[in-house]
């Protein structure tokens, strides 16, 4: 794992005093990740009034709320790359007893449905939560108060049904289910529905008028554990913060983050700087996008947010239900070290060879006027537009057959490119997504 600078490491240090001070947080704990793991954390202020002086640390176990949807929806996902459900299937398939229909997975995941946010019964006042009859009863009594895709309306109640989903499909409590497909592979020990007993911060509120705060209480959501009944600390957040980065395939392939990252709806409409995926926020910041969860609690606000090009991420778990922004604060530690100590980049490995199939194909190549550049980059055949900004990848092809390839990444995923030869075997034309390629410009017209 890289390092982070000694400078750098200060900084962070002074943002997260600065933070805690100034917002009058009990207890802080804010992380960095590089590299796969935990880069660094830090504590400020007091995990438990009660013992003043004893800082937070990464080990210190917060409860992280909504982080929770992120478990729910890489289990679902789970599920579907099983072949147990579509993204488009209906929630009465797998809950016979919903009234609400037509329904999909793919709306529950992204916040799209329409649904009303909470369950029925005021939770939040009475701080009663239903068990899963009681869920399923009061899912059938809610409000369906938007339309489906007309606009991003969160809910937790959408959220808790999507556990019942888990549950049913895979013949287990949802907290079974996300023990053994995500806990234990990644070895995530102190994350745990409810505080575990080991070293935790206690929750707090710090009242406007007042410097003295008052102690929240811990709550049992029942059934609505899927959609923010988990604690956590920053050392296993740090693990699920690189498995978004760097997906682990006993878990789920990289292929599936890469989708629940998609954006799925805008939920701000005025700046275009917060989307969501399937299950995951994604909020983007100058030129980069972040990828992860805010959550709160009573006492409890906390942050998690990977920039997932570089893998670096930040976090910030904090005991008091009148916190900072958690998002801010997550994304501010990691933008400073992706700012001010960036990764050196990796050493440039020369390749072995090049296919002698691409050897007559390589060059530049002119389609709708502009031109291409086709190389061979690891063994692979990539096409790049000149004019093209830096942060713009190459579109990469895979061979299906002789001059057959499909484009794997980049410009035009998906699409097929065709190589056409002359008699003497050298290239004359390509086809990429049918467009024509020709060695020289071409105007569009018809040709003989």
């Amino acid at each position: 794992m890289t390092e982070i600078a000694a400078r750098t490491q200060s900084d962070l240090s002074r943002i997260i005093a600065e933070r805690q001070s100034k917002h009058r947080v009990p207890g802080l704990v804010g992380a960095v990740v590089r590299d796969g793991g935990l880069a660094w954390s830090g504590g400020a202020g007091s995990a438990d009034l009660a013992t003043p002086g004893v800082t937070p640390t990464a080990d210190t176990q917060y409860l992280i709320a909504s982080h929770s949807k992120t478990f729910t929806a890489v289990a679902i996902m789970a599920l579907r790359d099983e072949g147990k459900l579509s993204l488009d299937d209906r929630l009465e398939q797998f809950i016979g007893e919903s009234k609400h229909e037509g329904i999909t997975v793919r709306q529950m995941l992204s916040h799209i449905s329409g649904m009303q946010r909470e369950p029925v019964g005021d939770v939040w006042d009475t701080m009663k939560f239903p068990d899963r009859e009681e869920l399923i009863a009061g899912w059938n009594e809610a409000e369906r108060i938007g339309k489906p895709h007309h606009r991003f309306h969160y809910s937790n109640l959408v959220y808790s049904l999507l556990g019942e989903v888990v549950a049913r499909l895979d013949g287990r409590s949802w907290y079974e289910s996300i023990q053994a497909r995500i806990l234990r592979p990644l070895e995530m020990r102190r994350t745990t529905v409810g505080m575990d007993g080991g070293p935790a911060a206690t929750g707090y509120y710090v009242p406007p008028f007042s410097d003295v705060p008052e102690l929240e209480g811990l709550l049992d959501l029942g059934a609505m554990n899927a959609c923010g009944g988990l604690a956590s600390t920053a050392e296993d957040l740090a693990k699920w913060m690189a498995f978004i980065a760097g997906p682990v395939e006993e878990v789920l392939s990289k292929d599936t983050i890469d989708e629940m990252c998609q954006p799925q709806i805008m939920a701000d409409l005025d700046r275009w700087q917060l989307g969501f995926g399937l299950g995951f926020m994604l909020l983007r910041l100058g030129e980069r996008v972040f990828v992860g969860h805010t959550g709160g609690m009573p006492g409890h606000i906390t942050g998690s947010f990977v920039h997932r090009p570089s893998g670096t991420a930040g976090i910030a778990l904090m005991n008091s239900t009148s916190a900072p922004d958690p998002a801010g604060l997550a994304t501010d530690l990691a933008i400073k070290v992706l700012d001010d100590d960036p990764a050196l980049p990796a050493a440039w490995v020369p390749g072995t060879s090049v296919p002698d199939e691409l050897v007559a194909v390589l060059g530049t190549w002119f389609s709708e006027g502009a031109p291409f550049v086709f190389s061979v980059r690891e063994g692979h055949l990539e096409a790049t537009a000149p004019g093209a900004p830096a942060h713009k990848a190459p579109a990469v092809f895979e061979r299906i057959s002789a001059d057959l390839y499909r484009t794997a990444s980049g410009r035009e995923v998906g699409e097929l490119l065709r190589i056409t030869r002359d008699t003497t075997g050298t290239p004359t034309t390509l086809h990429w997504a049918t467009y024509l390629c020709t060695r020289q410009p071409l105007t569009f017209g018809p040709r003989s």
